[in-house]
C-alpha cells in the first residue's frame, strides 16, 4: 500500500533533516539532488521545516547556478540544548552541547570522601546548572548520564551496586525531579564503546568488544551495531571473570579474585613495583612511564599484556567479535604498543583471529557517549512528524 501524503511528507522531512545533520548546510538544489524529490516538493519541505523552527538560512551559495545566489539551509543548532554527565566514584564531569552535537562547555568537579550524599548531589547539580549558564544554553532538552553500575534494561534506572557511593542513585532522581529535560542513564563502559564506535577506534566495525581499563575494569559488547546489555543489564561485568593468576575467586558481591585483581588500577601499579618501576600517581602514568623507559620496562609490559590477554581470550572465545578495543585511561596510555603486545599474546591463546586496538578517546569517551545518546534522543523527538 502506498504511503499517505502526510506519511510521505514526514518521511521526506526526516530524510532532509538527516542529510542536513550528516552533510552540513545545503541548498535547496542540493537537497533535491540528494533526496530525489521534485523542486516543488523540496520547496514545500523547506518551508515546513523553517516554520517548525528546525532549519534556517545560514548563508548563500552562488557557485551552482547563474543569477541570484542560492540560499543555504542548516539545522538550527540552538533549537535544543543537551547536557552530559560522567559520574565517577570520586568526581563528576559535565558537558553541554547544541543540537548539532557541538560541545559548548565542559567542567569537572572532584567529590571528596567526607561530603554527605546531599552535599554531593547539590554540588553536582550546581555544576551542571553553572556550566549550562556559562555556555549560554537555554532550557536543557535532554541530559545523558554515564555511571558505573548496572542499568535495569526494563526501567532504565541505575540499580544498587556494591561499592558505589549513595549519591550516584540520588543524583539521577534529583535531576529527574528538578529538570524539565528528559534524563537518560547508561552504564559508563557502554557509553565509551558508543563513542569509540562513532568517533574513535571502532568507526569501521559494527561488531567489537570494548574493554574499559581504569581504576576498575569492565567491558561493553557491540554486536551488529548495537550495545548488548544482557538480561539484567550486566553484560560486560568482566571484572568478576574467574581467571588464572589470582589468589582466590570472585564472589557475587566482590570482584576481588577475578579479572579485576589482575588488571585493575591498583594491580597494575603493584605489577610495576614488582618489576622495579616507579609507581606513579596512577596506573595510566605508570604505563606511560614504562613506555618511555625503553628496554628496562619490557618485562612489565609483557606481563601486563599477558594478564590482559587472559580476559580478552575469554571474551573472544564466547563472542568472536573480530576486534577488541582497549579503552579508558590505561588503554589510551598504552596505545598501539600495549595493544600490539596483547594481540600477539592472544594469538597464542585463541584460534580465533582477533585484532586488538588502542582506543582514541580515553576517559573522555564516557562524556562523549553521553552527549551522543542525548543528541539522538532529542533529534528523535524534535524530528518526529507532527501528529
Amino acid at each position: 500500500m502506498p504511503a499517505s501524503p502526510s506519511t510521505a511528507r514526514a518521511i521526506n522531512d526526516r530524510r532532509a533533516l538527516q542529510l542536513l545533520q550528516e552533510e552540513g548546510p545545503l541548498t535547496a538544489g542540493q537537497l533535491k539532488t540528494l533526496t530525489g524529490l521534485s523542486r516543488p516538493s523540496v520547496a514545500d519541505l523547506v518551508e515546513r521545516l523553517q516554520g517548525e523552527g528546525l532549519i534556517a538560512v545560514v548563508g548563500e551559495s552562488g557557485a551552482e547556478r547563474r543569477g541570484p545566489n542560492a540560499r543555504v539551509y542548516g539545522i538550527v543548532a540552538g533549537r535544543a540544548y543537551l547536557a552530559a554527565l560522567d559520574v565517577r566514584t570520586d568526581s563528576v564531569a559535565v558537558g553541554v552541547a547544541d543540537l548539532l552535537g557541538r560541545t559548548l562547555a565542559e567542567a569537572t568537579l572532584a567529590m571528596e570522601d567526607e561530603v554527605s550524599t546531599d552535599q554531593a548531589v547539590e554540588a553536582a547539580v550546581a555544576l551542571l546548572e553553572r556550566t549550562a549558564r556559562g555556555a549560554g544554553a537555554g532550557v536543557l532538552h535532554t541530559v545523558g548520564i554515564g555511571a558505573p553500575g548496572l542499568i535495569d534494561p526494563a526501567t532504565g534506572e541505575l540499580r544498587d551496586s556494591s561499592g558505589l557511593p549513595a549519591w550516584h542513585r540520588r543524583l539521577v532522581a534529583v535531576l529527574q525531579e528538578r529538570l524539565p529535560a528528559a534524563v537518560l542513564v547508561e552504564n559508563e563502559t557502554n557509553l565509551a564503546a558508543v563513542a569509540e564506535q562513532r568517533l574513535g577506534a571502532a568507526r569501521d566495525h559494527d561488531t567489537f568488544a570494548f574493554l574499559w581499563l581504569g581504576t576498575g575494569v569492565g567491558a561493553a559488547l557491540v554486536l551488529d551495531g548495537k550495545v548488548r546489555r544482557g538480561a539484567s543489564g550486566g553484560a560486560g561485568e568482566i571484572g568478576f571473570l574467574p581467571v588464572p593468576g589470582t589468589t582466590g575467586l570472585p564472589s557475587a558481591t566482590d570482584c576481588g579474585g577475578g579479572f579485576h585483581s589482575l588488571v585493575g588500577g591498583a594491580a597494575v601499579r603493584a605489577l610495576a613495583t614488582a618489576h622495579g618501576l616507579a609507581g606513579g600517581p596512577d596506573a595510566p602514568a605508570v604505563i606511560t612511564g614504562a613506555l618511555e623507559a625503553g628496554e628496562r620496562a619490557e618485562p612489565f609490559l609483557d606481563a601486563l599484556a599477558e594478564r590482559l590477554a587472559l580476559g580478552v581470550a575469554a571474551v573472544v572465545s564466547v563472542l568472536d567479535p573480530g576486534c577488541v578495543v582497549l579503552g579508558g585511561e590505561m588503554g589510551l596510555a598504552g596505545g598501539k604498543a600495549l595493544a600490539g603486545r596483547v594481540e600477539a599474546r592472544l594469538a597464542g591463546l585463541s584460534p580465533l583471529r582477533t585484532e586488538v586496538r588502542a582506543c582514541e578517546l580515553g576517559g573522555g569517551a564516557v562524556l562523549g557517549g553521553a552527549l551522543l545518546i542525548a543528541r539522538e534522543a532529542a533529534q528523535e523527538e524534535l524530528f518526529a512528524p507532527a501528529p
